[in-house]
């Protein structure tokens, strides 16, 4: 646990699952500027008495320093949304003080005062953007925060397009504020979000398949090199078998492994309320609106009952924001064990250089590969 000193006060601050170990802080420089900035340290205090939306609060660090003012958080994690109950829970705040929204929900119709934390995909903030704009007037004060590095001149266009004119503060311990003024005149085209496209014949499992990609989702125009590599070379299993596909982003791998065992139940697995809703989306286009599949919302497999699934198809991220980690592999991994059945396999993806082999093998007992190519590494473990 680390305290952030704002000016609103001192706040205790973890990130969600909390892991004594973990060294990483659960806010940055850009939180610090944007609060700062709100209370008035380089010039007039923002009015907070109106309704105030925080979008991509990454562990809860803002709405927990403003949860005088009843903020509204949108995230498109569920671990940023656990992260900020606990933060809140940890500081003594109103449990109802914060209105917690995921990017799937319909936003407040009125917002006074926007908070944007700039997420890394530039396709979820233009998605945000589109669905918020109705709810901001002239009035509006529209304040953008991100590290430098985050911040591009895409960035800035994007608030210009679908706000109103921006500018950028100066860079403070290497963030930057993104000021905007809203125009309500402003013509906006419609939303490119959704996107779908059909996978091309040599996707393996998956060749043909009609796949929906809401913004943020990884690699939202193309099959990744990855997943068609696994897709390529998916376990032949038959019978009435529980499938998960977790970490499932746009569910193209649930879809196919259930496409070829009709008597299969998939359950797609993400931390991304977008991949959820991308996945339930792919699945529902392939098999129609009957088939009998699970969509979850959650961490890892931290919801599925231990000894009910047959088999888990992962390919784990090894980064959480700017930082690489194992930490959220080694968590699917475990969770795997423990939701397997005797007998019941986890297959995983990932770049030859992870290793995971070696993290396979203690926790099961035995890794087997399957395939692999000069990039990638497919490895079978079995539950005994």
């Amino acid at each position: 646990m680390n305290c952030l000193t704002t000016p609103f006060g001192e706040i205790a601050l973890t990130r969600f699952p909390e892991d004594p170990r973990d060294q990483l802080r659960a806010w940055d420089a850009a939180d610090e500027y944007l609060l700062a900035h709100l209370a008035g340290t380089d010039g007039e205090p923002v009015d907070l008495s109106g309704t105030v939306v925080v979008l991509g609060d990454r562990w809860g660090a803002l709405v927990t320093a403003l949860a005088a003012h009843r903020p509204t958080q949108i995230t498109d994690s569920h671990l940023a949304r656990e992260a900020t109950r606990a933060n809140l829970a940890r500081n003594g705040a109103d449990p109802e003080a914060v209105r917690l929204l995921s990017t799937r929900d319909t936003p407040p119709p009125r917002i006074d005062v926007l908070l944007v934390h700039v997420p890394k995909s530039l396709a979820l903030l233009e998605d945000q953007l589109h669905r918020l704009a109705p709810s901001v007037h002239a009035g509006t004060v529209v304040i953008g925060t991100g590290r430098v590095t985050e911040i591009h001149t895409s960035t800035l266009r994007l608030f210009e397009r679908l706000l109103g004119p921006t500018r950028t503060s100066l860079a403070k311990k290497k963030a930057r504020l993104i000021f905007c003024t809203p125009d309500p005149g402003l013509a906006r085209e419609a939303s490119p979000w959704p996107r779908t496209y059909r996978l091309p014949d040599d996707a393996g499992a998956g060749s043909g398949l009609t796949v929906t990609n809401h913004a943020g989702i990884f690699c939202a125009e193309r099959l990744d090199i990855g997943t068609r590599f696994l897709l390529r070379n998916l376990p032949r299993r038959r019978g009435p078998e529980r499938i998960v596909d977790l970490g499932c982003g746009n569910g193209v791998v649930g879809t196919a492994a259930a496409l070829a065992n009709p008597a299969a139940v998939p359950v797609f697995i993400d931390e991304s309320y977008q991949a959820v809703a991308s996945a339930e989306a792919t699945f529902r286009a392939n098999a129609g609106p009957e088939r009998t599949a699970e969509f979850l919302v959650g961490d890892a497999l931290s919801a599925v009952e231990p000894g009910s699934v047959d088999l888990v198809l992962n390919n784990p991220p090894f980064h959480s924001h700017q930082a690489t980690t194992d930490a959220t592999a080694w968590r699917m991994f475990t969770g795997s064990r423990r939701a397997l059945r005797t007998g019941g396999e986890l297959w995983v993806i990932g770049n030859r250089h992870l290793g995971y082999h070696v993290k396979l093998r203690r926790l099961f007992g035995n890794c087997d590969v399957v395939a692999s190519d000069p990039k990638f590494v497919i490895l079978r473990s079995v539950r005994t």
